[in-house]
């Protein structure tokens, strides 16, 4: 599942990562973004980009083209 298949308020766990730049990894490793944690799409700016998450019981937001390396699988 990608990312840009979510709509506000779909649910997924994170199983892993499309090949990207290791700093970049580690970015999203340490905003929390790790395997097996759940996010929630929680809204979408007006002009679709970014995207805010909730993650861990925080807020965040990220640019989709950033958050489309993340590899997801739907949580009911």
């Amino acid at each position: 599942m990608d990312i840009t298949e979510m709509k506000i308020g779909d649910r997924a766990e994170i199983t892993g990562y499309t090949e990207t730049a290791a700093g970049y990894r580690a970015k999203l490793l340490a905003l929390g973004l790790t395997r097996g944690a759940t996010i929630e799409l929680i809204g979408v700016a007006p002009m679709g980009d970014p995207l805010r998450l909730k993650v861990r019981g925080f807020e965040l937001s990220l640019r989709r083209s950033e958050a489309t390396i993340l590899q997801l699988k739907a949580v009911e």
